[in-house]
Protein backbone atom coordinates (compact mmCIF):
# COMPACT_ATOMS: atom_id res chain seq x y z
CA UNK A 1 0.00 0.00 0.00
CA UNK A 2 0.94 3.69 -0.76
CA UNK A 3 1.31 5.97 1.93
CA UNK A 4 1.55 10.15 1.65
CA UNK A 5 3.61 11.71 4.07
CA UNK A 6 1.71 13.68 6.94
CA UNK A 7 2.11 17.79 5.91
CA UNK A 8 2.08 20.58 8.62
CA UNK A 9 -1.47 21.52 9.66
CA UNK A 10 -1.02 25.07 10.03
CA UNK A 11 1.01 26.23 7.04
CA UNK A 12 1.37 28.60 3.93
CA UNK A 13 0.16 25.97 1.79
CA UNK A 14 2.43 27.67 -1.21
CA UNK A 15 5.17 24.70 -2.08
CA UNK A 16 2.84 22.02 -0.10
CA UNK A 17 0.15 21.45 -2.04
CA UNK A 18 -0.18 20.28 -5.11
CA UNK A 19 -3.23 22.39 -6.87
CA UNK A 20 -4.44 20.49 -10.27
CA UNK A 21 -7.09 21.71 -12.89
CA UNK A 22 -9.96 19.57 -13.80
CA UNK A 23 -13.40 19.03 -15.93
CA UNK A 24 -16.45 19.33 -13.81
CA UNK A 25 -19.46 18.33 -14.40
CA UNK A 26 -22.51 20.14 -13.44
CA UNK A 27 -25.52 18.18 -12.09
CA UNK A 28 -27.41 21.14 -11.82
CA UNK A 29 -27.56 20.80 -15.50
CA UNK A 30 -30.32 18.53 -16.77
CA UNK A 31 -28.32 17.17 -19.20
CA UNK A 32 -25.52 15.89 -17.03
CA UNK A 33 -26.65 12.07 -15.86
CA UNK A 34 -25.26 12.18 -12.09
CA UNK A 35 -24.13 8.69 -10.54
CA UNK A 36 -25.68 7.00 -7.75
CA UNK A 37 -24.31 6.01 -4.39
CA UNK A 38 -24.18 2.84 -4.51
CA UNK A 39 -21.86 2.85 -7.82
CA UNK A 40 -20.22 5.73 -7.83
CA UNK A 41 -20.37 6.48 -4.06
CA UNK A 42 -22.07 9.86 -3.89
CA UNK A 43 -25.23 11.09 -4.45
CA UNK A 44 -27.60 14.20 -4.17
CA UNK A 45 -30.74 13.83 -2.02
CA UNK A 46 -33.68 15.57 -1.85
CA UNK A 47 -34.01 17.61 2.22
CA UNK A 48 -37.17 19.89 0.94
CA UNK A 49 -39.49 17.65 2.64
CA UNK A 50 -37.57 17.28 6.22
CA UNK A 51 -39.54 20.47 7.90
CA UNK A 52 -37.16 19.98 11.34
CA UNK A 53 -34.59 19.96 9.58
CA UNK A 54 -35.13 22.86 7.43
CA UNK A 55 -35.81 24.77 10.85
CA UNK A 56 -32.33 23.31 12.31
CA UNK A 57 -30.31 24.14 9.35
CA UNK A 58 -32.50 28.07 9.35
CA UNK A 59 -30.88 28.53 12.88
CA UNK A 60 -27.67 27.86 11.82
CA UNK A 61 -27.96 30.41 8.67
CA UNK A 62 -29.24 33.27 11.15
CA UNK A 63 -26.55 32.62 13.77
CA UNK A 64 -24.21 31.82 11.42
CA UNK A 65 -22.67 28.96 13.89
CA UNK A 66 -23.84 25.93 15.11
CA UNK A 67 -24.60 26.52 19.22
CA UNK A 68 -24.83 23.36 21.58
CA UNK A 69 -29.00 23.66 20.49
CA UNK A 70 -28.39 24.21 16.72
CA UNK A 71 -26.39 20.40 17.00
CA UNK A 72 -29.04 19.03 19.37
CA UNK A 73 -31.69 20.27 16.59
CA UNK A 74 -29.83 18.67 13.81
CA UNK A 75 -29.13 15.36 15.00
CA UNK A 76 -33.02 14.98 16.24
CA UNK A 77 -34.52 16.20 13.11
CA UNK A 78 -32.53 12.76 11.29
CA UNK A 79 -32.56 10.65 13.46
CA UNK A 80 -34.90 7.81 11.78
CA UNK A 81 -34.98 9.77 8.94
CA UNK A 82 -35.43 8.83 5.41
CA UNK A 83 -33.89 9.67 1.55
CA UNK A 84 -34.83 8.25 -1.34
CA UNK A 85 -32.53 7.48 -3.86
CA UNK A 86 -32.06 7.56 -7.61
CA UNK A 87 -32.82 3.67 -7.98
CA UNK A 88 -35.37 3.52 -6.10
CA UNK A 89 -33.73 2.37 -2.34
CA UNK A 90 -33.93 4.46 0.63
CA UNK A 91 -31.44 5.15 2.94
CA UNK A 92 -33.13 5.06 6.97
CA UNK A 93 -31.12 7.25 9.53
CA UNK A 94 -30.01 4.74 12.03
CA UNK A 95 -27.25 7.05 13.99
CA UNK A 96 -26.51 10.41 13.83
CA UNK A 97 -22.82 10.54 15.13
CA UNK A 98 -21.49 12.96 18.08
CA UNK A 99 -18.33 13.76 16.64
CA UNK A 100 -18.11 15.23 12.83
CA UNK A 101 -20.92 17.82 13.16
CA UNK A 102 -19.12 20.97 11.95
CA UNK A 103 -19.81 24.24 9.97
CA UNK A 104 -17.56 25.17 7.09
CA UNK A 105 -17.21 28.83 6.45
CA UNK A 106 -15.33 29.45 2.58
CA UNK A 107 -14.49 32.44 0.50
CA UNK A 108 -14.04 32.60 -2.88
CA UNK A 109 -10.66 32.15 -4.71
CA UNK A 110 -9.41 30.64 -1.08
CA UNK A 111 -10.14 33.85 0.88
CA UNK A 112 -9.96 32.84 4.70
CA UNK A 113 -13.14 34.29 6.32
CA UNK A 114 -12.27 33.12 9.45
CA UNK A 115 -10.30 35.18 11.33
CA UNK A 116 -10.62 33.41 14.77
CA UNK A 117 -10.03 29.98 13.43
CA UNK A 118 -11.28 26.81 14.79
CA UNK A 119 -13.83 26.64 17.38
CA UNK A 120 -15.35 23.25 17.64
CA UNK A 121 -17.93 22.91 15.48
CA UNK A 122 -17.44 26.07 14.29
CA UNK A 123 -14.77 28.08 12.07
CA UNK A 124 -14.18 25.68 9.74
CA UNK A 125 -12.57 26.45 6.40
CA UNK A 126 -13.14 24.65 3.18
CA UNK A 127 -10.77 21.31 3.01
CA UNK A 128 -7.70 22.18 1.19
CA UNK A 129 -6.89 18.19 -0.09
CA UNK A 130 -8.56 15.48 -2.16
CA UNK A 131 -9.62 13.22 0.42
CA UNK A 132 -11.77 10.66 1.51
CA UNK A 133 -12.71 10.53 5.46
CA UNK A 134 -11.90 7.18 7.22
CA UNK A 135 -9.87 3.82 6.38
CA UNK A 136 -12.39 0.86 7.59
CA UNK A 137 -9.52 -0.72 8.83
CA UNK A 138 -7.82 2.46 10.84
CA UNK A 139 -8.16 4.70 13.93
CA UNK A 140 -10.71 5.99 14.95
CA UNK A 141 -12.80 2.83 13.68
CA UNK A 142 -10.40 0.23 14.89
CA UNK A 143 -11.03 0.97 18.70
CA UNK A 144 -14.47 2.53 17.97
CA UNK A 145 -15.71 -0.84 17.17
CA UNK A 146 -13.17 -3.67 17.83
CA UNK A 147 -11.87 -4.05 14.49
CA UNK A 148 -15.17 -5.44 13.48
CA UNK A 149 -16.01 -2.07 11.02
CA UNK A 150 -15.18 -3.80 7.95
CA UNK A 151 -17.63 -6.61 8.56
CA UNK A 152 -20.20 -4.51 9.37
CA UNK A 153 -19.74 -1.34 6.23
CA UNK A 154 -20.02 -1.48 3.24
CA UNK A 155 -16.89 -0.46 1.58
CA UNK A 156 -14.08 -0.77 -0.93
CA UNK A 157 -10.43 0.04 -0.58
CA UNK A 158 -6.98 -0.89 -2.81
CA UNK A 159 -7.05 -4.53 -1.04
CA UNK A 160 -10.80 -5.48 0.20
CA UNK A 161 -14.29 -4.59 -0.27
CA UNK A 162 -17.69 -5.74 1.43
CA UNK A 163 -20.37 -5.23 -1.00
CA UNK A 164 -22.59 -7.68 0.79
CA UNK A 165 -23.79 -4.94 3.55
CA UNK A 166 -26.76 -2.83 3.73
CA UNK A 167 -25.00 -1.05 6.32
CA UNK A 168 -23.11 2.55 5.42
CA UNK A 169 -21.10 5.12 7.02
CA UNK A 170 -22.03 8.15 5.46
CA UNK A 171 -21.63 12.06 4.94
CA UNK A 172 -24.10 14.24 5.34
CA UNK A 173 -23.08 17.33 3.13
CA UNK A 174 -25.77 20.35 3.21
CA UNK A 175 -24.99 23.82 1.46
CA UNK A 176 -26.38 26.25 3.66
CA UNK A 177 -25.26 28.26 0.40
CA UNK A 178 -23.05 27.86 -2.16
CA UNK A 179 -21.53 29.49 -5.66
CA UNK A 180 -18.55 29.52 -4.98
CA UNK A 181 -15.44 26.78 -3.21
CA UNK A 182 -18.48 23.96 -4.04
CA UNK A 183 -17.64 20.49 -3.19
CA UNK A 184 -16.41 18.09 -5.43
CA UNK A 185 -16.87 14.61 -5.73
CA UNK A 186 -14.99 11.52 -7.96
CA UNK A 187 -17.07 9.06 -9.82
CA UNK A 188 -15.26 6.05 -7.57
CA UNK A 189 -15.12 4.10 -10.94
CA UNK A 190 -13.13 6.13 -12.52
CA UNK A 191 -10.55 5.58 -9.32
CA UNK A 192 -7.12 3.15 -10.82
CA UNK A 193 -7.29 2.79 -7.17
CA UNK A 194 -4.29 0.59 -6.65
CA UNK A 195 -2.20 3.08 -8.24
CA UNK A 196 -3.59 6.50 -6.85
CA UNK A 197 -5.54 5.77 -3.17
CA UNK A 198 -2.84 6.61 -0.36
CA UNK A 199 -3.16 5.57 3.37
CA UNK A 200 -2.78 9.16 5.06
CA UNK A 201 -2.21 10.38 8.82
CA UNK A 202 -4.18 13.12 9.65
CA UNK A 203 -3.44 14.65 12.83
CA UNK A 204 -6.73 15.87 14.91
CA UNK A 205 -6.18 16.87 18.20
CA UNK A 206 -6.13 20.57 17.22
CA UNK A 207 -9.82 20.35 16.53
CA UNK A 208 -11.20 16.96 17.96
CA UNK A 209 -10.63 15.70 21.90
CA UNK A 210 -9.32 12.76 21.42
CA UNK A 211 -7.13 10.43 23.55
CA UNK A 212 -2.86 10.07 22.60
CA UNK A 213 -4.13 6.26 20.57
CA UNK A 214 -6.40 7.99 18.65
CA UNK A 215 -4.91 11.18 18.01
CA UNK A 216 -4.29 10.86 14.26
CA UNK A 217 -7.03 9.79 11.98
CA UNK A 218 -6.39 6.96 9.44
CA UNK A 219 -8.12 8.27 6.05
CA UNK A 220 -6.70 8.48 2.37
CA UNK A 221 -5.64 10.84 0.11
CA UNK A 222 -5.35 10.83 -3.82
CA UNK A 223 -3.42 10.98 -6.54
CA UNK A 224 -5.01 12.87 -9.91
CA UNK A 225 -5.32 11.48 -13.07
CA UNK A 226 -6.70 12.51 -16.27
CA UNK A 227 -9.26 9.33 -16.49
CA UNK A 228 -10.83 10.67 -12.86
CA UNK A 229 -14.81 12.27 -13.58
CA UNK A 230 -15.02 14.60 -11.41
CA UNK A 231 -18.87 16.09 -10.57
CA UNK A 232 -20.26 18.94 -8.59
CA UNK A 233 -23.48 21.43 -8.41
CA UNK A 234 -23.09 24.70 -10.01
CA UNK A 235 -25.58 26.28 -7.38
CA UNK A 236 -27.08 24.69 -4.29
CA UNK A 237 -29.19 25.24 -1.17
CA UNK A 238 -30.17 23.81 2.04
CA UNK A 239 -32.85 21.85 0.56
CA UNK A 240 -30.20 19.55 -0.88
CA UNK A 241 -27.86 17.60 0.55
CA UNK A 242 -24.90 14.92 -0.92
CA UNK A 243 -24.64 11.62 0.87
CA UNK A 244 -21.55 9.69 0.09
CA UNK A 245 -19.80 6.83 1.33
CA UNK A 246 -17.28 7.88 4.54
CA UNK A 247 -14.94 5.44 3.79
CA UNK A 248 -13.68 5.66 0.40
CA UNK A 249 -15.35 8.99 -1.46
CA UNK A 250 -13.00 11.20 -3.16
CA UNK A 251 -14.08 14.94 -2.85
CA UNK A 252 -12.83 17.46 -1.72
CA UNK A 253 -13.59 21.48 -2.15
CA UNK A 254 -12.46 23.36 -6.07
CA UNK A 255 -11.74 27.28 -6.89
CA UNK A 256 -13.80 27.68 -10.08
CA UNK A 257 -13.03 30.29 -12.97
CA UNK A 258 -14.12 33.86 -11.80
CA UNK A 259 -13.14 33.20 -8.36
CA UNK A 260 -10.81 35.48 -8.65
CA UNK A 261 -12.42 38.03 -9.72
CA UNK A 262 -15.14 37.84 -7.17
CA UNK A 263 -12.42 37.97 -4.21
CA UNK A 264 -11.37 41.24 -5.60
CA UNK A 265 -14.51 42.68 -5.73
CA UNK A 266 -14.93 41.45 -2.24
CA UNK A 267 -12.27 42.99 -0.97
CA UNK A 268 -13.07 46.42 -2.69
CA UNK A 269 -16.56 46.73 -1.20
CA UNK A 270 -15.48 45.25 2.17
CA UNK A 271 -12.61 49.21 1.91
CA UNK A 272 -15.42 50.62 0.76
CA UNK A 273 -17.86 49.86 3.32
CA UNK A 274 -15.23 51.03 6.19
CA UNK A 275 -15.15 54.35 4.34
CA UNK A 276 -18.98 54.90 4.33
CA UNK A 277 -19.21 53.50 7.74
CA UNK A 278 -16.65 56.02 8.78
CA UNK A 279 -18.43 58.67 6.96
CA UNK A 280 -15.67 59.05 4.61
CA UNK A 281 -16.54 60.40 1.05
CA UNK A 282 -13.16 60.85 -0.76
CA UNK A 283 -12.06 57.40 0.78
CA UNK A 284 -15.29 55.82 -0.45
CA UNK A 285 -15.07 57.76 -3.79
CA UNK A 286 -11.36 55.99 -4.28
CA UNK A 287 -12.26 53.07 -3.54
CA UNK A 288 -14.76 52.64 -5.59
CA UNK A 289 -12.94 54.11 -8.57
CA UNK A 290 -11.32 50.86 -10.13
CA UNK A 291 -12.69 48.91 -12.74
CA UNK A 292 -13.65 45.52 -11.41
CA UNK A 293 -11.29 42.21 -13.03
CA UNK A 294 -13.49 40.98 -15.90
CA UNK A 295 -14.53 37.28 -15.84
CA UNK A 296 -13.41 34.52 -17.56
CA UNK A 297 -15.73 33.21 -20.87
CA UNK A 298 -16.21 30.27 -18.64
CA UNK A 299 -17.74 30.27 -15.75
CA UNK A 300 -20.68 29.50 -13.89
CA UNK A 301 -24.44 31.56 -14.30
CA UNK A 302 -24.32 32.03 -9.89
CA UNK A 303 -20.87 33.36 -10.48
CA UNK A 304 -21.83 35.69 -13.49
CA UNK A 305 -24.66 37.19 -11.51
CA UNK A 306 -23.09 37.16 -8.24
CA UNK A 307 -19.91 39.42 -10.38
CA UNK A 308 -22.87 42.09 -11.56
CA UNK A 309 -24.61 42.57 -8.23
CA UNK A 310 -21.27 43.44 -6.58
CA UNK A 311 -19.70 45.64 -9.28
CA UNK A 312 -22.71 47.49 -9.45
CA UNK A 313 -22.96 47.99 -5.79
CA UNK A 314 -19.61 49.12 -6.18
CA UNK A 315 -20.27 51.47 -9.19
CA UNK A 316 -23.09 53.46 -7.05
CA UNK A 317 -20.34 53.35 -4.60
CA UNK A 318 -18.25 55.74 -6.70
CA UNK A 319 -21.31 57.74 -8.14
CA UNK A 320 -23.01 58.46 -5.01
CA UNK A 321 -20.32 58.67 -2.13
CA UNK A 322 -21.12 61.64 -0.45
CA UNK A 323 -25.18 60.77 0.21
CA UNK A 324 -23.71 57.24 1.44
CA UNK A 325 -21.17 58.67 3.69
CA UNK A 326 -23.69 61.00 5.25
CA UNK A 327 -25.45 57.97 6.33
CA UNK A 328 -27.11 55.56 3.94
CA UNK A 329 -27.07 52.59 5.92
CA UNK A 330 -29.14 50.62 3.12
CA UNK A 331 -26.36 50.72 1.16
CA UNK A 332 -23.46 49.01 3.54
CA UNK A 333 -26.73 46.71 3.65
CA UNK A 334 -26.59 45.50 0.37
CA UNK A 335 -23.04 46.14 0.07
CA UNK A 336 -22.61 43.31 2.88
CA UNK A 337 -25.41 40.89 1.82
CA UNK A 338 -23.92 40.71 -1.83
CA UNK A 339 -20.41 39.77 0.03
CA UNK A 340 -21.86 37.71 2.17
CA UNK A 341 -23.78 35.62 -0.47
CA UNK A 342 -20.53 34.76 -2.40
CA UNK A 343 -19.50 32.93 1.10
CA UNK A 344 -19.68 29.31 1.08
CA UNK A 345 -21.30 27.73 4.26
CA UNK A 346 -22.32 24.54 4.94
CA UNK A 347 -22.99 21.76 7.35
CA UNK A 348 -21.91 18.38 7.47
CA UNK A 349 -22.10 15.42 9.66
CA UNK A 350 -21.35 12.16 10.06
CA UNK A 351 -24.44 9.25 9.91
CA UNK A 352 -24.85 5.11 9.83
CA UNK A 353 -27.73 4.42 7.64
CA UNK A 354 -29.44 1.23 6.38
CA UNK A 355 -30.25 0.47 2.60
CA UNK A 356 -33.71 -0.46 2.10
CA UNK A 357 -35.80 -1.71 -1.09
CA UNK A 358 -39.17 0.04 0.82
Amino acid sequence: MLRARTLPFDVDPEGLFDFRSCVLRDCADPRVAEPGLEEAGFETVDLSGHASLQEALATVRDEDQISDAGALALRASLNGARFRLRNGKRLRIEHVAEEGLIQRRAGPNGLDVNPGGMDGANGHGAARTVHADQDVFGTPLRQLMNGEAPKLFRHQTPDARNDDSSLFLLNLWIPIQQITRPLVLMDRRTLDAQRHQLRYGLPVTRFLDRDAERSVNDIWTFLPDASQKWYFRSVMGPDQAYVFDTLGEPHGATILPGEDALEHLYRDLYRCCEAASEGDAEALRERASAPPPPLPPVTTDAIRSAWSEMAAIAREAGSRADEIAAGDASWIARARAAMDAVLRKSVEMRLVAMLTSD
